[in-house]
């Protein structure tokens, strides 16, 4: 151990204390939310610059005033406090304007993934009772397909956002943008009312078929996860420019980038979509000091061609999750990166880590009550003594990660209270107890000096859940809609690994109807596209005669899981769905040959 590696880490003494101090509990009653931290922001920096977006630049008081206004506009509309409103707009001004007059409101903003349609947006409306929904002209089509669904009942009016001004409000909805321009720019009374306590936000969970899951987010969330990214994170302040292109209905972005800004007055650049080509321009352009990052689009950087001046860029700090050990050093090198707050935290979980002390390959540390227990992957379940309660694993081993659900590390849930049970394990270790269960595998590992506090690192994924394209695919619910195909008469999805892509892929055994002798490719294929997100659309498909169980009917997955894709390993036909393809192909012995090599373009 080097001296400057202990004077590094003894650096970083004044600001765990000042984070303590932060973090220290305070009453649900407690009058504050992430809109009062705007409104404070406003008025320190009135005219720092708060967001940059396609040419258009804002400053506090801009975005503050454009806020107060669409809170007039609502408010007259009848929209009150405990309201829930769906909101489906792309990452733009108009987004965090939204968000901000919702929760100045103390409405409950019900964030919904912008890619989904049909059943799957109905379900998200229908589960968060929305009473009204705000859309963006982006997504007319969308909402036009479902407004008239018997189960959106409660949805009494629809709010259009203008974008490129290419489509008129439909007859249907009211243009909020117009009922908002005569408002009231100045700060509403009903702001100083919200507590931490209130509900801010609706995350939704998996959404990988039409049967997402809405995590309770309260102002209190919010602000202890805002908190965090501010002070121990990104460590930025009213000079600093964060750039921030994940999708905003994530708590990725919204909570560790949006969040640090609002309160502190760092500035925000935010565009729709990532982009690899411009990503390094822009941050020039527009001194980009801080990048809040997954670890997928880490890697699609690090595929780009390589430049000697890559490194030349004002980027010190990046945050996010998903940076795996195999990129992580060349990613930081390349790119002139300082520091890689990496983080480990689930929307609707109540464990956190943070890799506060810069410690490379980790998660970090945490300060909330933990424990990895012996998990059998292959039997998909939690090891247990001979009274029932779970193991402790042996230090650098992995096990599953529990979190302790205590009066300071409340487990919020979700809007289904079964669903929240489901997620607690009760009497771990003894009667009474009770635990989240997070369904990760993590282990401890030697992070060098590090003021005795223990580091983590993430393994994997566990059980029937997979990640791919940064989102979290549940395999229960992709079977059962592949299930519900004429031609398939049991399936069974699992996550398999594809080379120089972050997450697992898809893949889903198939065993055919009787009296189907072979797949009908096109009809599949289309059947998939129509009722599954793309991420969530399995990417490989296996045909068997019948599906392995264990003694009790249980699906077998460890097994197909180490064959994967492997010609060498699986005699049974093989079928894979290409990059930028919409139908199923034979997979054959060349294409193979390029995902092995990692230039398939997964």
């Amino acid at each position: 151990m080097s001296l400057t590696e202990v004077a590094s880490t003894l650096a970083e003494v004044p600001m765990l204390l000042g984070l303590a101090r932060e973090l220290k509990p305070r009453p649900m009653s407690t009058h504050d939310c992430f809109a009062a931290r705007v409104e404070t922001t406003a008025q320190r920096f009135p005219d720092h610059t708060a967001v940059i977006f396609e040419g258009r630049q804002l400053s506090w008081r801009e975005l503050n005033e454009f806020a107060n206004r669409y809170v007039g506009a609502l408010r007259g509309i009848g929209l009150k406090r405990g309201d829930t409103v769906s909101v489906m707009l792309e990452n733009r001004i108009e987004y965090l304007a939204t968000l901000i007059a919702l929760n100045k409101l103390g409405a409950t903003a019900a964030l919904i993934n912008t890619n989904l349609t049909g059943a799957p947006l109905v379900h998200c409306m229908k589960i968060t009772e929305s009473s009204m929904c705000i859309f963006g002209e982006e997504r007319v089509d969308a909402i036009a397909e479902v407004r008239k669904d018997p189960a959106l009942g409660t949805v009494e009016g629809y709010l259009f956002v203008p974008d490129a001004d290419e489509m008129a409000c439909p007859a249907w909805a009211s243009d909020l943008s117009e009922e908002a321009a005569d408002e009231d720019m100045h700060n509403p009374p009903e702001t100083g009312q919200m507590t931490l306590g209130d509900t801010a936000l609706y995350i939704f969970t998996s959404g990988t078929t039409g049967m997402p899951k809405a995590a309770v987010l309260s102002n209190r969330r919010y602000l202890l996860t805002a908190a965090l990214s501010s002070k121990a994170g990104l460590r930025c302040d009213e000079h600093d420019c964060i750039y921030l292109c994940l999708p905003l209905y994530h708590g990725t972005g919204l909570f560790l980038g949006v969040g640090a800004a609002f309160c502190t007055g760092a500035t925000m650049f935010i565009r729709r979509k990532f982009s690899a080509s411009k990503f390094l321009p822009e941050v020039r352009e527009h001194e980009a000091t801080c990048f809040i990052y997954i670890g997928e689009l880490c890697r699609y950087l690090l595929n780009t061609p390589e430049q000697e001046d890559d490194y030349k860029n004002p980027l010190g700090t990046v945050m996010g999750n998903g940076l795996r050990p195999d990129v992580w050093l060349e990613f930081k090198e390349r790119f002139g990166i300082g520091r890689v707050s990496e983080f480990y935290g689930s929307s609707e979980g109540n464990v956190g880590f943070l890799n506060f002390l810069n410690k490379d390959c980790t998660v970090g540390a945490t300060t909330m009550p933990v424990a990895l227990v012996k998990y059998d992957v292959d039997q998909d379940e939690i090891v247990r003594d001979k009274k029932g309660h779970c193991i402790k694993v042996e230090p650098g081993e992995p096990g599953l990660l529990l979190g302790k659900i205590t009066p300071a590390t409340v487990f919020e849930g979700y809007t289904n209270k079964e669903a929240t049970e489901s997620k607690i394990l009760r009497g771990a270790f003894k009667k009474g107890d009770a635990w989240f269960n997070t369904g990760d595998l993590m282990k401890t590992i030697d992070a060098g000096f590090s003021l005795k506090i223990p580091h983590y690192q993430f393994v994997d994924r566990v059980g029937d859940t997979f990640r791919w394209k940064s989102e979290n695919v549940s395999t229960n619910e992709v079977g059962e809609i592949i299930n519900g195909h004429p031609q398939i008469a049991f399936c069974n999805v699992y996550g398999v690994e594809v080379p120089k892509a972050d997450g697992r892929a898809g893949m889903a055994a198939l065993a055919l109807a009787e009296g189907s002798k072979e797949l009908d490719l096109p009809g599949f294929s289309a059947y998939v596209c129509s009722n599954l997100p793309s991420y969530a659309r399995p990417v490989f498909l296996r045909i068997q005669r019948e599906l392995d169980t264990t003694g009790t009917f249980k699906l077998v997955k460890g097994e197909l899981r180490s064959q994967g894709y492997d010609l060498q390993q699986v005699t049974d036909t093989l079928y894979v769905k290409k990059p930028g393809s919409s139908l199923y192909d034979l997979l054959d012995a060349d294409f193979a040959a390029r995902i092995a090599a990692g230039t398939a373009g997964f």
